[in-house]
């Protein structure tokens, strides 16, 4: 008998026993670059459901509706798509346009646009729902499909370079709740994840140039030969050279994709976030503004205003932050803000509250990834919020063209 087995049962307790239930699930997936996958001739998510054995697949399929605005034609060509490849995938209805941006993550009842849908045309376990569109909607409407029935099976066709090569290859839904971004969220990877350059012709240059952001997020802290190269390319992904810019959505899903299934954390146990990098900042910054700064926009100024915190705290050399400012500036991102001063009733930096906001979103102790070379990433777990003011009159002088003091 176990001590703690026998200690209770000295009181007159019934002896309890303890066992550990172990198990492991592998989790699999494709990510897949292309160009056309709605064209008839074209055989990929056909293919793909076919992992399932014969179908036909039921398939219900959302469209961002910004998506379908610059391509009128998109939901007939899903149609006509489902049409021929009639053997394998069964549209139960015509594709579903759904508010894009943070729209449906914000927006309860835009959001139930997607649950009802699931819901009224009995989704279940073993069919498929497609989200076509911008990083927000992949967010919410694989959040409602995780949720329907604990999980059906979801397939992301990414529309922005944001979410070709950061977050629609990760395994992550959310929506947001009372001004917290991403409080309502799974972890629950995609069957599969489709990426069709295509898209991305369609975009508005200042959508288009969200992804950059995260693509020199993530050469900060892993790869030192990418940030190189970022730089080198600069002009030409400023002005969204096709080869370029794919040779980047690439590189940056592949590193993206490596810390998933490498750094031994995949759905974030732990307190580190190294892909967070330069977030806990841009989160708030977002909220703060009604998200009238962009995702993207606000990551390359988490990133610059992390990167020179990193200098000011010792950890990275002088000189580096201006040059990764320098970069970001190239690739035609503002680097500041009026929103990141914003203050509450009592004179408190916003901002600084989204510290708090983003230990709490973590659990345990508050763990911000910051710099110690660029390409490699540093932990802490504190942020000195002297420091953190200082870095945002760094930013501010930077655009104002004047010279801030160290």
């Amino acid at each position: 008998m176990s001590h703690f087995s026998r200690r209770h049962s000295e009181y007159g307790v019934q002896a309890q026993s303890l066992f550990w239930s172990d198990f492991v699930v592998q989790y699999s997936f494709p990510i897949v670059f292309t160009r056309g996958l709605f064209r008839a001739g074209d055989d990929l998510l056909a293919d793909i459901l076919a992992r399932d054995g014969a179908g036909p697949h039921d398939c219900l399929v959302f469209i961002d509706d910004g998506v379908a605005g610059a391509d009128p034609a998109l939901p007939g060509a899903v149609a006509a798509y489902a049409e021929t490849h009639s053997a394998t995938m069964r549209l139960v209805a015509p594709p579903i346009a759904v508010a894009g941006g943070e729209t449906l993550k914000n927006d309860a009842e835009a959001f139930e646009v997607v649950a009802r849908a699931i819901f009224d045309h009995g989704i279940d376990r073993h069919s498929y729902v497609i989200a076509i569109g911008g990083g927000a909607v992949l967010d919410a409407v694989g959040y409602a499909a995780a949720t329907a029935h604990r999980g059906i099976r979801h397939i992301r066709v990414p529309t922005t370079t944001l979410s070709q090569n950061d977050s629609g290859v990760g395994v992550k839904n959310a929506i947001n709740y009372r001004g917290s971004k991403n409080y309502s969220g799974t972890f629950s990877p995609p069957w599969a994840v489709l990426n069709d350059f295509d898209f991305l012709d369609r975009l508005p240059p200042r959508a288009r140039r969200c992804g950059l952001a995260e693509a020199v997020k993530v050469a900060l802290i892993r790869d030192a030969d990418f940030y190189t190269w970022l730089e080198a390319n600069a002009d030409r992904l400023a002005r969204f050279d096709p080869l370029a810019e794919e040779e980047m959505i690439r590189r940056c899903a592949a590193l993206h994709t490596a810390q998933i299934t490498g750094g031994g954390d995949p759905f974030e146990r732990g307190s580190a976030r190294p892909l967070d990098f330069g977030h806990w900042a841009a989160h708030k910054l977002e909220m703060v503004t009604g998200h009238e700064v962009l995702h993207g926009e606000a990551v390359a100024i988490g990133i610059a205003l992390d990167t020179h915190y990193s200098v000011r705290a010792g950890h990275l050399a002088p000189g580096a932050d201006a040059r990764v400012a320098e970069l970001l500036e190239r690739l035609g991102f503002t680097l500041y803000h009026p929103g990141l001063r914003t203050e509450d009733g009592e004179g408190r930096s916003v901002l600084l509250r989204g510290l708090a906001e983003f230990r709490e979103h973590l659990g345990g102790e508050l763990t911000i990834t910051l710099l110690s070379d660029l390409g490699t990433g540093l932990e802490v777990h504190e942020m000195d919020e002297a420091r953190v003011l200082a870095a945002i009159d760094w930013l501010q002088a930077r655009a104002d063209g004047t010279t801030a003091a160290r």
